[in-house]
């Protein structure tokens, strides 16, 4: 199958008004795809399925679930692109919002959190807002070629359904990956601009937040986990951005643990909501002039079997005899990342809010945030 061939596919679903995604894991080059066969709002709220989730940051809220049963699944190997066959975009970007009353409503809302933190109702709270600007390229199909090419490192991802909505991105954070009981996940916080280096120098304010972060994944997975382990904080780019990032993993404890225990502890994280997070969440969802919907929700693949060889021989007909299966669950942030109404591309940025935070400096990170998803739409 060529490229030109494998979007074809996702155009004719497109087209055809019937749910799809595609997406690419970071630093991996083969692009998959569900195609769902009919239009049927599938939903999950237990995670115990077998497909492809979308949650929203409001996890009360419907998690759409593309089925493995009702879907037909292709994958392609992006190293071999070559053809141009749809181009990148050079669509125009109209700014349909007021960026000055933009910037006065983030910065109040960010001191409204900072107050809140200093009279002790959370020690952080990510903020955020939405942009709206008008596009002349509404293909997805070709934004999202556009987002392969600018994230190579990153999850990247179209998503659709005729019943909820199209969505994209291109998000630098891992919710979880469970292998079989193998459990990992990241703390990511911080954000820097990148200028041709990640040797750089990161303030107090950056390093509680990143802290915050993994005191809260460690301290909730105790129970859930056996071998915890934590590494050192490292400095990891994303697009042109810096966030700091700590890995974590460990083996699940089956005997008290479940796949739903842990999306429900994990999510949604100190590096999207804040903490402690009922008390965050719920300042967020009081103060936000808008609705976050699948904006900090996350996706990716949910109880998928895969086949793994033990036998790198595939024509030995004994092969079969070594083979095992292995369930796999691979969920991501919903950062970086857009929706797009018809002319319409709704951009969602937001920052994390410590006692030390500095208004004005908060509003400027979330403008880098924002330039990161106006390049594939220019």
């Amino acid at each position: 199958m060529t490229f030109s061939v494998f979007l074809e596919n996702l155009q004719d679903q497109y087209v055809n008004n019937l749910p799809f995604v595609a997406y690419r894991n970071p630093n991996e080059t083969i692009i998959k795809t569900f195609l769902q066969q009919d239009d049927t709002l599938y939903k999950t709220t237990n995670f115990s399925e077998s497909g492809f989730v979308f949650s929203p940051f409001n996890i009360k809220e419907t998690s759409v679930l593309i089925p493995v049963e009702t879907s037909l699944i292709l994958e392609f190997e992006s190293e071999t692109i070559e053809e141009p066959s749809i181009n990148s975009c050079t669509s125009k970007v109209i700014e349909t919002f007021d960026i000055t009353v933009a910037k006065q409503n983030h910065i109040a809302l960010v001191e409204k959190g900072i107050k809140a933190i200093h009279k002790g109702t959370f020690e952080k709270v990510v903020l955020s807002r939405q942009e709206s600007i008008t596009i002349s390229e509404t293909n997805p199909i070709k934004i999202y070629k556009r987002l392969l090419e600018t994230y190579p490192t990153a999850y990247v991802y179209v998503w659709f359904h005729p019943k909820v909505g199209l969505w994209l991105g291109a998000t630098p954070e891992t919710l979880l990956h469970i292998e079989n009981n193998q459990f990992s996940t990241m703390a990511l916080a911080g954000t820097q601009v990148y200028k041709n280096t990640i040797d750089v120098v990161w303030k107090d304010k950056e390093l509680e937040e990143q802290q915050i972060v993994t005191n809260f994944i460690v301290s909730n997975l105790e129970s859930q986990l056996d071998n915890l382990k934590i590494s050192e904080v490292e400095t990891a780019k994303a697009g042109n951005l810096l966030h700091l990032k700590t890995h974590i993993s460990g083996r699940v404890n089956s005997d008290t643990s479940s796949l739903k225990n842990i999306i429900e502890i994990l999510h949604p994280t100190p590096a999207v909501c804040g903490m402690p997070k009922e008390e965050a969440k719920q300042f967020i969802l009081e103060n936000e002039a808008y609705k976050r919907d699948f904006y900090t929700g996350f996706l990716g693949e949910l109880n998928i079997k895969k086949s793994i060889s033990r036998n790198p021989n595939r024509r030995n007909v004994e092969n079969n005899a070594y083979t095992r299966i292995k369930t796999v669950s691979n969920l991501f942030v919903n950062l970086r990342c857009m929706q797009i109404q018809n002319t319409e591309a709704l951009l969602y940025i937001g920052g994390g809010i410590t006692k030390d935070s500095n208004p004005n400096l908060e509003w400027e990170e979330t403008m880098a945030k924002s330039v990161t998803m106006k390049k594939v739409l220019q």
